[in-house]
């Protein structure tokens, strides 16, 4: 007698055979909806880019708005000054960016010392304060900024 031609045998390679269907199944699926995948073109890729780098158009309000989450004391800002939002690389990718330049307090009298800081900005948005290195504003031409140098506790 053949091991394996019984109806036992039948009955314990259905659980295999239905296994290996629905695996079929899936790889199958899994072959259709790759195929689906969509890799953005480079003229899309460039659309997306224009619409995150929209020059940003109330950057002063926005700064402002900002400025009393990211300073421990906002008010009594000396020699505030600003430049215009400027192209400019930020993380491996161009951002609108603005400078600035002034000396918060560190506590209630003392002065911490004149700093720079980068506004970045997102379709038009602020997003993020970072501190700049000297190359990121080497080029930038201040203005004053009053505004800044006025804001309340």
């Amino acid at each position: 007698m053949i091991r394996g031609t019984g109806k036992g045998a039948l009955q314990s390679m259905r659980p295999v055979s239905t296994c290996w269907r629905f695996s079929s199944l899936l790889f199958g699926a899994t072959l259709v909806l790759g195929a689906c995948a969509h890799h953005p073109s480079s003229t899309e890729a460039a659309a997306a880019e224009d619409e995150i780098n929209v020059p940003p158009t109330n950057y002063k309000a926005d700064i402002l708005a900002a400025m009393h989450a990211y300073l421990n004391d906002p008010t009594g800002i000396r020699d505030p000054a600003i430049a215009a939002p400027a192209l400019k690389p930020v993380g491996g990718v161009k951002r609108y960016v603005v400078c600035l330049r002034f000396n918060a307090k560190k506590n209630g009298k003392d002065y911490a010392g004149v700093k720079e800081v980068t506004a970045v900005f997102i379709a038009g948005r602020f997003d993020r304060f970072e501190t700049t290195s000297r190359e990121a504003c080497a080029d930038a031409s201040y203005a004053p900024f009053p505004e800044l140098g006025k804001l309340a506790p």
